[in-house]
């Protein structure tokens, strides 16, 4: 999976700062003031974080990979 620096680096933040941060918030406020389906919503931005952090580890490592491949074919 192939993806430039920038949407890299604009979905890592996504996954490592947004979702959690949102999650956070939304669990926060519905407990407050009693917003429906808190654990449902929660539980699905967890599930969509898990996954994009899933696949930028897959993009990483695809990377890293081809970093090696060009670096061993021109020794």
């Amino acid at each position: 999976m192939k993806m430039s620096n920038q949407t890299y680096d604009v979905l890592k933040w996504i996954a490592q700062m947004f979702l959690p941060a949102l999650g956070t918030l939304y669990f926060a406020l519905a407990q407050i003031w009693g917003l429906p389906y808190g654990e449902e919503i929660v539980g699905t931005i967890t599930a969509i974080d898990a996954f994009l952090g899933a696949l930028l580890g897959l993009s990483s490592r695809q990377y890293y990979q081809e970093l090696e491949a060009d670096g061993e074919s021109n020794e």
